[in-house]
């Protein structure tokens, strides 16, 4: 079932004309597979950039295609469908609203929901993009359409670079709203680096790399080393991509995988992880089988947590020896070596 924005986006899209459409989701796409099948003739585009999560919309008709990228497709449209949360990322919302009104042709209309009854914060920034913005009210959900008059008259850029230091060596990094830690080098990550030690000709993977920063400051250390970053975010890729650009290093790559078959596996001598602590640890779970997979024979594993008692137990029951763990400020660092 749909998410209460979705629904609702959905309820009032059904009397919005429109047959180039994009859209966002909050859960699988209900509401834009329910769109697809009922305009047919209509060509509907669903944003998403996770890879798995786009892995998990099903029963998308032949009209719906589900575009995993830093950011949405370029095409023009007539109509755009953004439900939100009152519990997600407010500088995120802002460019997704600005991306889909930006591609509106004049004429079109861009609906938005959040499942906030009370909003106020959503409509300030529809009344910021559009004139005459139209409120429709639910029970569960507010949700405001506007047609576009005009081109916006100015576009925003809300990525960030900035400059982070590690050792004797300062780094610029670029993050951008949706990706871990954006604006700033997660205390964690600072903890990880701090950990790791580089040897010449080592192999290092990092994964789950955000925006980058620990694999960057690694490959700064030792330019005969090769790093590669892995991560589920088309976003964190490319921040990902654009600071190894900016800090001319050569031995970085990056791959957007979801799945942890990376590219190389199997012949890493390194892999250093800040895993996310929701669901019940099931993602750090997938990122430590991942890490098994990726490693050669002896070779190491680095892992900040909070929560360093769950890897304790985690890896007792997986191919590892020699698991430590020692306390690095707020954090803890786990050191594993693959059997």
């Amino acid at each position: 079932m749909p998410r209460p924005a979705e629904e609702r986006v959905l309820e009032v899209a059904a009397e919005t004309a429109g047959r180039r459409v994009l859209g966002v989701t909050l859960g699988r796409a209900a509401a834009l597979v329910g769109l697809a099948q009922r305009r047919p003739d209509a060509t509907v585009a669903c944003w998403v950039r996770d890879q798995f999560r786009a892995s998990l919309i099903e029963g998308a008709p032949e009209n719906l295609s589900v575009v995993c990228a830093a950011d949405p497709p370029a095409d023009a449209i007539d109509l755009a469908l953004v439900p939100t949360t009152m519990h997600g990322e407010a500088e995120l919302t802002r460019e997704t609203l600005q991306a889909a009104a930006d591609r509106l042709e004049p004429g079109g209309v861009l609906i938005a929901a959040t499942d906030n009854p009370r909003d106020s914060w959503l409509r300030q920034q529809m009344d910021a993009l559009f004139k005459g913005v139209r409120l429709h009210r639910f029970a569960d959900a507010v949700v405001y359409s506007a047609t576009k008059a005009e081109p916006l008259r100015k576009l925003r850029d809300f990525s960030c670079e900035f400059v982070y230091r590690d050792g004797a060596r300062l780094l610029k990094a670029v993050t951008r709203p949706g990706v871990f830690s954006h604006r700033h080098v997660d205390p964690g990550a600072r903890q990880l680096l701090a950990a790791a030690t580089m040897e010449p000709g080592a192999r290092v993977l990092d994964i789950g790399c955000g925006a980058g920063t620990v694999a960057m400051g690694l490959a700064a250390r030792e330019s005969s080393a090769t790093v590669h970053a892995v991560d589920s975010d088309a976003r964190a890729i490319e921040c990902t991509l654009r600071g190894a650009e900016l800090n001319g290093l050569t031995n970085l790559t990056a791959e957007l995988n979801a799945f942890g078959d990376y590219v190389g596996a199997g012949d890493y001598d390194l892999v250093v992880t800040n895993p996310p602590y929701y669901a019940d640890n099931q993602i750090a779970a997938r990122m430590i089988d991942a890490a098994g997979e990726s490693l050669r024979a002896g070779g190491r594993m680095l892992v900040v947590t909070k929560t360093p008692a769950w890897y304790e137990e985690y890896l007792a029951t997986r191919r590892w020896r020699g698991v430590e763990i020692a306390p690095s400020k707020r954090y803890s660092i786990v050191t594993a070596t693959r059997v």
